[in-house]
């Protein structure tokens, strides 16, 4: 064994920088999959139109995080002009495209396909790294299967005939996975250069910039919401965006991008579940079968993670 730099992590820190970032993830998955029960009523009883709802999330959570960074974290909003367009098209291509995406198909399609289109990700990440010669370990190829199959079942139900959807809609639904397997491996280049913080606060000022432009925040003023569906806005800003986003953030600066894509396929075991709660929407056999695959999924690619780093801090 050749003796530790200063540079080099000891193999417990790294140990320890792995089990925080897959708390991290699941967390984020986690409030992710709660707040999805909030949008879905938002748009089945108050009729708030999807990309509204993704407008308003992406500028609460900046006018939220503006004043914080400004005054503990001044220099994360530094950023250096050769990074401005990495910003841009991390916030249009990632944040504005997966949100945008994600909501529309929950409103043509349903919540459950839409769930299950945007978790292709991970296979399309496991396919990306195939392509550029890295070789995908069996454990995790088991746990991306593990994951579409779980998802699928989870999602299993009648057909939302109601909407009648177009093979465009089918379309848009396609491009939030690829949306988001961008945004995770997009934003994995960009924190190994800069804050989470300074992604995050950037790339949802970019977003949300992008999505005032589609619906300008005087129209939205202009449909006189009342004081509840504001208070929803606040709830969905904080707690499907800023929160969560943070801590996937955070999880994928310790975390291989597949690994990260796997651990956040917890979010549907959390919305159908939550559903079933508060919306009535009980899960059959075949959804609790779902269920129990997904967290197997996770497992696999925790523990996949895990023995990884101890492989390479053996190494040092």
């Amino acid at each position: 064994m050749r003796p530790s730099t200063p540079t080099q992590a000891p193999a417990g820190s790294t140990k320890r920088e792995v089990v925080v970032g897959r708390a991290m993830i699941l967390g984020a998955a986690t409030l992710w999959g709660a707040s999805a029960t909030l949008a879905r009523i938002a748009f089945r009883d108050h009729g708030v139109p999807p990309l509204t709802m993704v407008e308003m999330r992406l500028l609460i959570a900046c006018v939220l995080l503006l004043p914080w960074l400004a005054w503990r974290r001044r220099a994360a909003l530094r950023v250096p002009r050769r990074d401005w367009a990495y910003f841009l098209i991390l916030g249009l291509l990632g944040v504005a495209a997966v949100q945008g995406t994600y909501y529309y198909s929950i409103s043509r399609l349903g919540v459950g396909p839409a769930i299950l289109l945007q978790y292709l990700a991970p296979a399309l990440i496991v396919g990306y790294e195939l392509a550029r010669g890295r070789p995908a370990e069996a454990r995790t190829v088991a746990s991306v299967i593990a994951a579409i199959v779980g998802i699928a079942l989870l999602v299993s139900g009648p057909p939302n005939a109601a909407s009648h959807p177009t093979t465009l809609d089918w379309a848009i639904g396609f491009c939030s996975a690829f949306s988001f397997a961008f945004y995770i491996g997009y934003s994995k280049r960009g924190l190994a250069r800069h804050s989470p913080a300074t992604l995050l606060f950037y790339t949802f000022l970019v977003a949300g910039g992008f999505w005032a432009i589609v619906t300008p925040p005087l129209r939205i003023l202009a449909a006189h919401y009342p004081p509840s569906i504001w208070g929803l806005f606040l709830a969905v800003g904080i707690g499907s965006t800023l929160v969560p986003f943070a801590l996937f953030a955070g999880g994928l600066r310790r975390l291989r991008p597949v690994e990260a894509a796997i651990l956040a396929t917890f979010e549907p075991v959390v919305a159908i579940a939550l559903a079933g709660l508060v919306l009535g929407e009980g899960l059959r056999a075949l959804q609790w079968l779902g269920a129990v695959l997904v967290i197997a999924a996770t497992l696999l690619a925790a523990t996949s993670a895990a023995e990884e780093v101890a492989v390479s801090a053996e190494r040092i």
